[in-house]
């Protein structure tokens, strides 16, 4: 592969017909401006943050009042206040549409297929709403789901959204206690979980688990039916109704819309809780609404009519992401279920069948197609779509190179990361600049996004800190039970005084683009060379026999020494040949300081409910300290593999 030229360069009409082009061209009009290209735009963004995001506000149509003034105490992260004198309503901006078009499209596995119109999402939340307010449910009670990606889910969270309570959601599989950690914190007024659902063909029951969890947080229950018995779960659950038993009694009208400050919390989203209970992070209505649009609209170039789909769960923060696109005007495509059952093309089947524009997925997933043999692009037709999207984990330059030869040749691929912690993304994609390969396009449109080394100063081409270096929309309000913001200052400012420190280990490359080289608290350090763990990945994962990789420093002879553990592929041992071979891989492909002292083939690899890794808990088990949080994995037995391994003692 050529990595002098670009896997994919944006044509002149591609450019020209993008939303990011028009709201540019606005921009030059309004403000007397000649910005030609997507740097100049950005630099613009951050000098004249004020001018930038009521432009947004006005480009993307908002339906609120936004008020005087744009920004107060804009020069301190903490206190900086974006549209203080707005009032809106975030359920409004994402119910602007009617009709009988399809807002919502939903698929699981072979099992079901439903569709739900304009008109009858807005039916449901007006019924819902007024479910709601019987319960007493009003401006900041707080809402909890946990619930599959469905449309039942999108609409109660619009119905929350319309009178001002607080939504958080978590998906099915969590744990008795993973759901108790997250939600026990919140105290909601209200419990929403599905009857049973699917996964990999397989009915799963979660009954027992409904019944304790509704009765431990105290809180009256709301039952769905998806896959199981709606009323029979309810019945054996203290305080529950059916969903279509409370909403029954309401006949659909007008939604109501309480208009809102734009600092007004509308979510409550967790941390992924690997090293003690989880952080519950605090999203405000105005700051998701218009940072989304921001991205959806001109980043990813989404048109009303549109068809999103973003393979998630609603324990992750790409479904919140994924809901806001109804204010862009999309139809969204919902999937719940394993992405390989029956058999490994059933994305690729709802993505030609519903005519995808945009197909969001995580950098895990790619590399199983990839692994798989699947090609899609030789497979299915594929012509509707326009944009890729992967986050989740740092997309190795292979993973890029087999979208282009084994998905589709003529599509921009949009490498994206941020977080949970700013329910968004600090770097990601743009319709003006070329693809190149292994690569983030740049910084997004109004965040000061830099890299900066130990004594806080800007690098380029040299791995440093991502960090935000002014204050922007989407910000945590604050975290919940945090009265006196010592939890949210110690999170992400405490590294450099008054800017944000995200916790990623990055590199700018000579294009302007970006390299995440994994999380900072999870580098390695031999010999007091910083190493980031996907640049081991990038490697190790690209080789047949290996299936998947997590690597840790170990405290070795008052040093650090890299160890890395490998879940092969079926059939494969690892051999003193393979061992070589991975370790020259591993040489030729970053450098000698990477080259791990130890390769140890484990069973499986612990990850959380989103499919991240956890580095940080292997090395808590590996040097014998405790993992506080357990429950917060996906497969919390994993652990037990990293324990008392002989290996390690030599």
């Amino acid at each position: 592969m050529n990595d002098t030229v670009p896997l994919w360069t944006p044509s002149r009409e591609f450019i020209e017909k993008s939303p990011m082009h028009a709201f540019m061209q606005r921009c030059n009009e309004a403000f007397g401006l000649s910005l030609q290209d997507y740097a100049g735009l950005h630099a613009w963004s951050i000098a004249e943050r004020e001018h930038f995001w009521s432009t947004l506000w006005d480009f993307c149509g908002v339906r609120g009042e936004r008020g005087e003034r744009v920004l107060a105490d804009g020069d301190l992260m903490l206190k900086a206040r974006f549209f203080p004198d707005a009032r809106l309503n975030f359920a409004e901006n994402l119910l602007r549409n009617s009709g009988e078009g399809d807002a919502l499209i939903f698929r699981n596995e072979d099992k079901v297929q439903d569709r739900w119109s304009w008109n009858r999402l807005h039916e449901t939340v007006s019924k819902l709403q007024q479910a709601y307010r019987a319960l007493g449910i009003g401006e900041g009670d707080r809402i909890a789901a946990m619930m599959p990606n469905m449309p039942e889910t999108i609409a109660c969270m619009l119905a929350a959204a319309s009178i001002g309570a607080i939504w958080s959601s978590c998906s099915p599989d969590f744990g008795e206690q993973g759901v108790l950690d997250r939600f026990g914190q919140i105290g909601p007024k209200l419990f929403i979980a599905c009857d049973a659902y699917w996964y990999n063909g397989k009915l799963q029951d979660v009954s027992a688990k409904v019944a304790t969890v509704a009765g431990k947080l105290q809180a009256p229950a709301m039952i769905v039916h998806y896959a199981g018995d709606a009323d029979a779960v309810a019945a054996a659950t203290p305080g529950a109704k059916t969903f279509a038993a409370m909403i029954a009694a309401y006949q659909a009208k007008s939604v109501e819309f309480a208009q809102l400050p734009f600092a007004h919390p509308l979510y409550i989203l967790f941390s992924s809780g690997t090293t003690g209970v989880p952080k519950c992070i605090v999203h405000s209505a105005g700051g998701t609404l218009l940072q989304h649009l921001k991205e959806h609209r001109l980043h990813c170039g989404i048109e009303p009519g549109d068809k999103l789909f973003y393979f998630t769960t609603c324990g992750w923060m790409m479904w919140n992401w994924l809901a806001s696109g109804l204010a862009a005007g999309a139809t969204l495509c919902l999937f719940d279920g394993s992405p390989f059952a029956p058999d490994g093309n059933v994305l690729f089947d709802y993505a030609e069948a519903e005519k995808f524009a945009v197909f969001g997925t995580s950098a895990k997933y790619i590399d199983a197609v990839r692994k798989s043999g699947l090609t899609p692009r030789s497979s299915h037709d594929l012509s509707s779509l326009r944009l890729m999207t992967s986050t989740g984990s740092p997309l190795s330059p292979e993973g890029f190179t087999f979208v282009y030869e084994g998905i589709k040749e003529d599509i921009q691929l949009a490498s994206i990361s941020g977080g949970t912690d700013i329910v968004s993304c600090f770097v990601l994609g743009n319709p003006l600049q070329p693809v190149w390969r292994g690569e983030i396009q740049g910084a997004g449109l109004g965040l000061a996004v830099d890299v900066w080394n130990d004594d806080a100063k800007p690098v380029r081409q040299e791995k440093g800190e991502l960090v935000c270096t002014k204050a922007f929309p989407s910000m945590p309000v604050g975290f919940w039970n945090d009265a006196d913001g010592a939890k949210y200052r110690a999170a992400y400012f405490e590294r450099f005084d008054n800017i944000w420190c995200h916790g990623d280990f990055a590199e700018w490359t000579e294009h302007g683009g970006l390299v995440i080289h994994g999380r900072s608290d999870a580098t390695l350090n031999p010999g007091g060379v910083r190493i980031g763990t996907a640049e081991i990945y990038n490697q190790v994962e690209q080789m047949e026999e290996v299936a998947e990789a997590l690597c840790i420093g170990q405290d070795w002879d008052d040093d650090v020494r890299v160890v890395l553990f490998v879940r092969l592929a079926p059939g494969v041992t690892l051999s003193e040949d393979l061992s070589k071979a991975i370790k020259n891989r591993i040489r030729t492909g970053a450098s000698p300081r990477h080259v791990p002292a130890k390769i140890i083939a484990v069973a499986d690899i612990p990850r959380t409910k989103s499919g991240k890794i956890v580095e940080l808990a292997v090395r808590e088990v590996v040097h014998g300290r405790p993992v506080k949080n357990k429950e917060a994995l996906a497969n919390p037995e994993a652990l037990e593999l990293f324990a008392g391994l002989a290996e390690l003692n030599v």
